[in-house]
């Protein structure tokens, strides 16, 4: 799975990337935290399920990495609605969370089914 550690690293600095460019205010500061905190925590929350202790330490680690990636979702939707650029590039980071919560969704049940 070094690929989904790369994408969910990737992601992050593309989110980072993308609030660099956002203007500087205070309504603009609080949204901009929020979005590099949790795009953050799809990485290394993936990375952490990746050294997990049992099956249900992986299915935990990565029910956060869910959760993380639907939070960074709700902020590009935001940001996609609040702002008159960065479009193309705000819609290209949702693509890639959706990919990277589909995955994510997927390795859960796959998980549950094979702890049963």
């Amino acid at each position: 799975m070094q690929d989904l550690k790369s994408r969910t690293k990737r992601f992050a600095a593309d989110c980072w990337r993308l609030c660099t460019k956002i203007p500087r205010s205070k309504e603009y500061d609080t949204w901009v935290r929020q979005l590099i905190r949790c795009s953050g925590s799809v990485g290394a929350n993936y990375r952490a399920s990746q050294r997990a202790k049992s099956t249900a330490d992986f299915i935990y680690k990565l029910k956060v990495v869910e959760e993380e990636t639907d939070e960074s979702m709700y902020w590009l939707e935001l940001f996609l609605e609040i702002s008159d650029n960065h479009h193309e590039e705000i819609e290209r980071l949702r693509k890639e969370g959706g990919e990277l919560l589909a995955i994510t969704v997927s390795s859960i049940k796959t998980a549950r089914k094979n702890q049963k």
